[in-house]
C-alpha cells in the first residue's frame, strides 16, 4: 500500500497539489498495517490515519471509524496505537460514523472524558442526541457533562474571536467575477479533487491577470491573508465549487481534514 501511495503523492507533488485522500480499500490496508507496522513507518502510517482520510460518511471514514473504535473497545490491538489515542482520533472526525462509538465510550470510565469532550465540539449529531440524553437521564455524569456543553455552546465560544483589525494582502481581479470563472463548466469533472480542480480558477487570461495562481503566492510572502477583490464576485450557480477553489489558494489547512481548507479569522463576532 505505501509505495504505490508514495509514488502517487510524487506524482501530485510534481503537479503542485497534495495527494488525494485514501479510500476506503486503501484505508483498510492501512489499519492492516497499523496492527503490525513495518519498522521505521510507523510516524507516517499514524500521520496517514489522522490526517489523510476524509470524514463525516464518506467510506473511508467508514472504515476508518470501525477501526479506531475497535482498538478503543480493546477487541483489536495495535502496538503504535493505545485506546486513548484511538478515541482522540474518533473525535476529529466531525460527525458520522464516529458519533455512535463515541457515545458508546461514555460508559467506558477510562475514556469517557475523551469521548465526552469530542462529543462537546460535535454538532452533526442528529437522532443520536437522544441517545446522549437517555444516557444523562440515566445517570451518566459525561453524557450530563456533553448535554451541558452544547447548551452553552463550547464549540463556538471556545474558538478565537474575530480580531478587532484584520491586515490583509488584496488580489484584485477586475471586472465581474461569475463562478464559472472560478470553477470552470469544461472542468467540472474535477470538482469533487479541490487542490486539482482549483489550478483551473481564472485560467482564461484577463486584465491583470496571467498566472493567477502564482500571483497568488507571491502575494501570500507579504504574510497576511490574501483577500480576493473583484467590483462584482460571485454570480453564477456553482457557488460551491467556486468558493472551493478560492479557498483552496487563500484559505488555512483544516487539521485532520484532507485537501480543504478554511478561512480561520472569521470563526465568530
Amino acid at each position: 500500500m505505501l509505495d504505490p501511495y508514495r509514488q502517487h503523492a510524487a506524482e501530485r507533488n510534481a503537479e503542485g497539489i497534495p495527494p488525494k485522500p485514501l479510500d476506503a480499500k486503501q484505508t483498510a490496508e492501512l489499519c492492516e498495517l497499523i496492527k503490525q507496522p513495518p519498522a521505521g513507518e510507523e510516524e507516517f502510517i499514524l500521520d496517514l490515519l489522522a490526517n489523510r482520510i476524509p470524514a463525516g460518511v464518506d467510506e473511508a471514514a467508514y472504515v476508518k471509524a470501525g477501526f479506531l473504535t475497535a482498538i478503543a473497545k480493546g477487541e483489536v490491538s495495535a502496538p503504535i496505537l493505545t485506546p486513548e489515542k484511538a478515541t482522540e482520533l474518533l473525535g476529529t472526525m466531525l460527525g458520522g460514523y464516529n458519533v455512535a462509538p463515541l457515545i458508546d465510550l461514555l460508559d467506558n470510565a477510562a475514556l469517557a472524558p475523551i469521548a465526552a469532550k469530542a462529543l462537546a465540539h460535535t454538532l452533526l449529531i442528529f437522532d443520536a442526541f437522544h441517545d446522549v440524553e437517555a444516557k444523562a437521564n440515566a445517570g451518566n455524569a459525561f453524557a450530563k457533562q456533553v448535554l451541558q456543553a452544547w447548551a452553552d455552546a463550547e464549540w463556538f465560544v471556545s474558538k478565537p474571536a474575530v480580531p478587532e483589525k484584520l491586515t490583509v494582502t488584496v488580489f484584485k481581479v477586475t471586472g465581474e467575477t461569475n463562478t464559472d470563472d472560478l470553477s470552470p463548466a469544461p472542468d467540472a469533472w474535477s470538482r469533487p479533487d479541490i487542490p486539482l480542480h482549483a489550478k483551473a480558477m481564472l485560467k482564461m487570461p484577463r486584465e491583470g491577470i496571467t498566472n493567477p495562481i502564482e500571483q497568488i503566492t507571491t502575494l501570500k510572502q507579504k504574510g497576511f491573508p490574501v483577500a480576493y477583490v473583484g467590483d462584482v464576485v460571485g454570480t453564477g450557480s456553482s457557488r460551491k465549487s467556486a468558493t472551493n477553489s478560492v479557498l483552496w489558494h487563500t484559505g488555512d489547512d483544516i487539521p485532520f481534514i484532507p485537501n480543504k481548507t478554511r478561512r480561520r479569522c472569521l470563526h465568530r463576532r
